[in-house]
């Protein structure tokens, strides 16, 4: 059966919101892949590799804390609505109007969602936790005998982990009417790549020395990935410099401005197609939150300041009072004896 456009792009959106479910489950292998928040292709691999449901937990626990984190003191705080949301952490609906909105905050989070992927898969594969993958064996016997060092350790099979996570997300374009709708999913195909390749992109080489008394006249060396943070920033960065494209694809995706065409689009690049909205004021259809209620850092004139945060309205301060223990000293024998002590601090939160 062939599916409108729409149905392909809500399918697509649909199937990226169900699989982000799967971070709230304790221990999904112990509900079989039936159970599970997936979508029919990815029910099928999973009953083919049950082995990896921890790494697709994992994946998308990373991928969702790290948009958290990366926009926490952004308008738009990777955070839905609350009368819109549903359950514990990754339940549905997690993102809402953004996983098919074609916006610069779309393009984030399916880079992150795939990035995730890759880190926890590849985590896993040379932790040994799983039996067709482990280390990176293409390295080995390599190095510079005049340079000291040779490759060896267990370097991050990075390239199974970025198989994996195509095999598990990329939903593919085929049998796609719609141009808005070929345009959204072409784009969010170049997103799951654009995040894999931030994982590779990031990473690093680690050596041990040998040699007599610490001299390190020799060096293993082998290749491991960055932390799930430091890729989290590099993706931050990509968002804040994402190009816009055109709504229509003839061959390929093409820059919207028609006299920047010339410039190429690279496969690390984020791309989007619509603007974002400023996420100022609550829409409950949409899921969008606002930005009432939130704190904001009355001093600063980033994006956490009030003026920012709060888009002009003002805010309230209203002052908080902490206690907790202090001047804490041991005594013999054999207990702590602290003070009790307060403070108070003023807290502003955007009107």
């Amino acid at each position: 059966m062939q599916l409108s456009a729409g149905e392909r792009l809500t399918l697509g959106a649909a199937a990226s919101r169900r699989w982000l479910g799967i971070a709230s489950f304790g221990v999904p292998e112990k509900r079989g892949c039936a159970s599970l928040p997936l979508n029919s292709r990815q029910k099928e691999l999973c009953k083919r590799k049950p082995y990896l449901l921890p790494s697709i937990r994992e994946g998308a626990r990373l991928g969702i804390q790290e948009c958290r984190s990366q926009f926490r003191h952004e308008r738009w705080n990777c955070k839905v609505a609350a009368a819109t949301a549903a359950g514990p952490l990754g339940a549905s609906p997690l993102f809402g109007y953004e996983l098919s909105s074609g916006t610069k905050e779309t393009a984030f989070i399916y880079a992150v969602m795939a990035a995730g992927l890759v880190h926890s898969v590849t985590r896993s594969c040379s932790a040994g936790n799983m039996t067709e993958c482990s280390c990176d064996t293409t390295l080995q016997n390599g190095g510079s005998a005049s340079g000291g060092w040779h490759w060896g350790g267990c370097s991050d099979d990075v390239q199974y982990g970025m198989w994996f996570s195509r095999k598990f997300l990329d939903f593919p374009i085929r049998n796609t009417t719609g141009k808005e709708s070929k345009v959204l999913l072409a784009m969010n195909l170049h997103n799951n790549e654009a995040g894999r390749q931030a994982v590779a992109k990031l990473m690093s080489v680690d050596c041990r020395c040998h040699g007599v008394s610490g001299s390190c006249a020799v060096k293993t060396c082998w290749k491991t990935m960055s932390s799930f943070e430091k890729i989290g920033h590099l993706l931050k960065d990509k968002y804040e410099n994402s190009i816009q494209i055109s709504d229509k694809i003839k061959k390929k995706m093409r820059r919207r401005e028609k006299d920047q065409r010339k410039i190429p689009i690279h496969k690390d690049d984020l791309l989007y197609v619509n603007k974002s909205p400023n996420y100022c004021v609550e829409d409950k259809k949409l899921g969008i939150p606002g930005t009432q209620g939130r704190e904001c850092n009355r001093t600063s004139e980033g994006a956490d300041g009030c003026n920012l945060l709060c888009c002009g309205r003002g805010y309230n301060t209203h002052v908080v009072r902490h206690v907790e223990r202090c001047e804490c000293k041991f005594i013999w024998c054999c207990y702590v004896r602290c003070r009790r002590c307060e403070s108070m601090t003023d807290v502003h939160t955007c009107k």
